[in-house]
């Protein structure tokens, strides 16, 4: 059964542009867990663009599911990491230039950082995942680095239009799965999803997890957050 992790980011993104106190993610962290949720995902970027200290504070001591702290390793933040304790936290890029993450590490380009981050996050009962290319090479570095998960970067098949094209992503993404499975790994997927382009993706069996998150929100402004979670859940159970 793969399970839903939604990202309230965006809603703290809205918050932030007026620089006052609603709409409150933590809110929304709680609407999305009570709708079927599996785990709240949140990013913590040190420019602070949108969720805040407070807001992780919150939400850490607020939930009951998964809490999914997405971070770069920056010391700063790695060490509100380690006192946080979040259940699992997801390393990905970052740059300050970008509007959303873009593209999965290259975890042999600092292979020794990420490895001690993740030994670190260990020392503190913290499962550390990986967002990553649906890449051999970058699964196996994952696992050399002692990661317990990797979340494929499904960002390239959701800005795909060509039907050959997406056939070759999924499938791309189809055997990154089971390779990462093989490896003992679990295994998420995540970025650019949405109501239509997941639906492919729900019978890949080696997938845990999606995580999703501006394509709730988009569709929570006009139904509500509630039945925007739950939409999304009975897609991914019919479509399995």
């Amino acid at each position: 059964m793969i399970t839903l992790n939604v990202n309230i980011d965006h809603v703290a993104t809205v918050r932030q542009s007026r620089g006052g106190i609603e709409p409150d993610p933590v809110t929304a962290a709680l609407i999305a867990e009570l709708a079927g949720a599996s785990a709240i995902v949140c990013h913590l970027r040190e420019d602070r663009r949108h969720i805040q200290d407070r807001d992780a504070r919150l939400i850490r001591e607020c939930i009951q599911t998964k809490m999914d702290l997405e971070m770069a390793t920056s010391e700063e933040i790695i060490k509100i990491a380690l006192e946080l304790k979040p259940d699992l936290v997801t390393i990905v890029p970052e740059k300050r230039q970008e509007l959303t993450t873009e593209g999965g590490l290259d975890l042999n380009a600092n292979f020794d950082k990420n490895r001690n981050v993740c030994e670190r996050m260990h020392e503190r009962g913290i499962e550390v995942s990986f967002f990553i290319e649906p890449i051999y090479e970058q699964i196996d570095a994952a696992v050399l680095c002692g990661a317990d998960m990797v979340e494929l970067h499904t960002g390239t098949y959701a800005n795909l239009t060509v039907l050959d094209e997406i056939q070759a992503e999924l499938k791309k993404l189809q055997e990154a799965a089971i390779y990462a499975k093989q490896s003992d790994l679990k295994v998420a997927a995540g970025h650019g999803l949405n109501y239509q382009n997941i639906k492919p993706m729900c019978c890949f069996k080696e997938i845990d997890e999606f995580s999703i998150g501006h394509s709730i929100i988009s569709r929570s402004i006009f139904s509500g957050l509630d039945k925007a979670v739950r939409d999304m859940i009975d897609l991914i159970n019919t479509h399995k």
